[in-house]
């Protein structure tokens, strides 16, 4: 991995951990926020495009906002502390995670190289990443890959997770509308 994705790697950790140790709501939903983005900036250097649209859509920008609109449609109590009491059981086995992690970095593929598995010989080569990259056009007439494998290939789960983001919004909306705060 390159100094970039290391960069973007590490704030992307200490924005998770403060996200979880801010004690003011507002405060840790425009870390979270930043979280979100420097996720969908990762998966755009990672050249995951859709991935990254989505997180930064529905990351940075729909999440965000509706846990902005819930902050402005209630209370907020006020706070002495500015971080939450750290639970050490819960921070030993999350550093345990993190090391086991760490320790598996180094045996990543860095991005593009010819070697990586996909691109590989003999039973790598018959993975169906490579089956969809190579049988797209002929199986659906879509030139895009991505666009034939989430609208042909996946289309009921796409049109499925498509339902599901739409009764959530729905949900938030009609709760945020009914429900008086004071």
């Amino acid at each position: 991995m390159s100094a970039i994705a290391y960069t973007l790697t590490v704030f992307i950790l200490l924005a998770a951990i403060f996200t979880a140790l801010f004690r003011d709501v507002l405060s840790a939903i425009v870390v979270f926020g930043s979280y979100s983005l420097g996720m969908a900036i990762l998966y755009t250097y990672l050249l995951a495009p859709d991935v990254a649209m989505t997180e930064a859509a529905i990351g940075a920008g729909v999440t965000t906002i509706l846990l902005l609109l819930t902050i402005a449609r209630t209370t907020r109590p006020p706070t002495d502390r500015v971080f939450e009491r750290i639970n050490v059981a819960a921070v030993v086995v999350v550093g345990a995670f993190v090391l086991v992690l760490l320790t598996l970095l180094p045996d990543m593929y860095a991005v593009g190289t010819a070697d990586a598995p996909i691109w590989g010989e003999g039973v790598l080569a018959e993975t169906p990443s490579l089956y969809y990259l190579q049988e797209t056009y002929a199986d659906t007439g879509a030139q895009n890959a991505v666009s034939a494998v989430l609208a042909s290939y996946r289309g009921f789960d796409t049109f499925g997770e498509a339902v599901v983001v739409f009764a959530a919004g729905l949900a938030v909306l009609l709760v945020l509308k009914r429900e008086v705060f004071t």
